[in-house]
């Protein structure tokens, strides 16, 4: 069995964001980024500081744990990270879609893999100037083709005009793919313990006006394709982590 490394299982809950909010899923965050994002959310499984942190399992340790955490009833998995490209992740997706368990994986696009073709949804998730990082194109055209029948969409987070902007070109790039857009956290949590206290530092009047700037900006483009939502677990949750 492959081995992986992983930052945190929790669930089940629901996803916050994109093509599958509001969803009741399991979470597995894969340890391990090729990515440094100014503003990542989850430094806890992006930094090599905390790779002592992320646990090694085999695949069906993971099984294991998601089947406990969900009673063994069939739910929805979303595999995140870091980067869970990164990672084996083809024996725990098909010993899951053998017991009933779906699959979903966000990935910025960096990194192809055959086994794309095997999830239930590929969430692409390029990264806009606000970043700091640097999309390679060709390596996302590859990321599509590897899911082949795969459901993809692509999701954006947009903190700023320039972001936007990057966004509108995107859509324009991959006019087939459904579009989500969101407004970045741009208070994220610490990637210490502190992150899972209730009243972890967040910005929420500003997350929401961004939120309804965002809202008000395309429509006033009358840019109609995009999905504007906002990332739900914030809302309900702040910036507490397992959630």
């Amino acid at each position: 069995m492959s081995t992986l490394r992983i930052a945190e299982i929790f669930g089940p809950t629901i996803q916050g964001e994109g093509a599958l909010i509001g969803m009741p899923t399991m979470f597995v965050r894969a340890g391990g980024c090729d990515y440094r994002c100014r503003w990542c959310d989850s430094l806890h499984a992006v930094d090599n500081a905390y790779r002592h942190d992320w646990l090694p399992m085999q695949s069906r340790d993971v099984l294991d744990r998601i089947r406990d955490l969900s009673g063994g009833a069939p739910v929805m998995v979303s595999l995140s990270g870091g980067n869970p490209a990164i990672q084996p992740f083809e024996e725990l997706i098909d010993a899951g879609r053998a017991e009933g368990y779906r699959f979903a994986l966000e990935t910025q696009g960096s990194i192809a893999r055959d086994w794309f073709a095997k999830l239930d949804m590929l969430v692409l998730s390029p990264k806009p100037p606000s970043s700091g990082e640097t999309v390679d194109w060709e390596r996302f055209d590859a990321c599509i083709a590897a899911a082949g029948s795969a459901s993809t969409v692509m999701k954006i987070v947009i903190f700023d005009e320039a972001d936007y902007r990057w966004a509108k070109d995107a859509a324009e790039r991959y006019p087939a793919l459904p579009l989500y857009l969101q407004p970045g956290n741009h208070t994220p949590p610490p990637p210490t313990p502190e992150a899972e206290a209730e009243d972890a530092a967040i910005d929420m009047e500003g997350i929401l006006e961004r939120m309804r700037w965002l809202v008000e900006r395309t429509v006033a483009d009358r840019w109609f394709s995009p999905h504007i939502l906002p990332q739900l677990h914030v809302l309900l949750w702040g910036n507490r982590r397992g959630v």
